[in-house]
């Protein structure tokens, strides 16, 4: 009697709102449906404003940058074609209007052209390399604000990469930079991190994106 082949079941949709699934729900939004945009609203908002507010450190700021976020993409809707994930997307525009923020604020004040360089007395590092110097852990309060202290320019590089979980392409492509200069950033904040800290560590913080593998973030260079 020959065996009956064991099949996995398919994979269920997301059902986001009424029996439709988010590309149904996006769909209707840029047609103008409201209570379909609504959705996205309330499915994506808590993710925004936590982007917003480790971007900004400032709880009342982060609220305003969320709504703005999602007044242009009310604006912007139509013109998202699926060639990314739409949180993807969606992140892009949010970070975008606080880098505009910033800019109008005058706080980007570490330059994402500047070059990596050892300072005086500091042997030169290697990007990529693991740093042997840090270990042991930290807990996620004294991290949180450590990260809150850095300036403006080496956060932004610090939270895409090592927090949200985007890649040094896609960060090139938001920031407008090279994928060299993003690289040296984050080599930048993790340095800088460190004296934050005021003692050699690794963060206990899960990377927020599913599609990445590394479950923690790193601060070793």
């Amino acid at each position: 009697m020959p065996q009956s082949s064991v099949q996995n079941p398919p994979a269920k949709k997301t059902i986001l709102f009424d029996g439709l699934t988010e590309a149904q729900v996006i769909e209707k939004a840029q047609a103008g449906d409201g209570a379909c945009f609504e959705a996205l609203y309330n499915r994506h908002k808590k993710r925004v404003f936590s982007l917003c507010l480790r971007m900004t450190s400032n709880h009342a700021e982060a609220e305003d940058l969320t709504q703005e976020s999602f007044l242009q993409l009310y604006r912007k809707i139509a013109s998202f074609r699926g060639e990314s994930a739409f949180s993807t997307w969606l992140h892009r525009l949010a970070v975008n209007i606080v880098l505009m923020r910033f800019r109008r604020k005058g706080l980007l004040e570490v330059s994402l052209e500047k070059t990596l360089e050892p300072q005086e007395g500091e042997p030169a590092r290697e990007i990529g390399v693991k740093d042997l110097t840090l270990h042991g852990s930290i807990d996620r309060i004294t991290l949180e604000k450590s990260i809150a202290d850095l300036p403006p320019g080496y956060r932004i590089i610090f939270i895409l990469h090592d927090v949200e979980g985007y890649e040094h392409n896609e960060i090139a492509e938001i920031l407008g930079c090279s994928i060299g200069n993003s690289k040296s950033q984050l080599h930048k904040a993790r340095m800088k991190l460190r004296s934050l800290l005021g003692r050699d560590s690794v963060s206990t913080i899960p990377v927020r994106r599913s599609k990445m593998a590394m479950p923690v973030v790193q601060l070793a260079a």
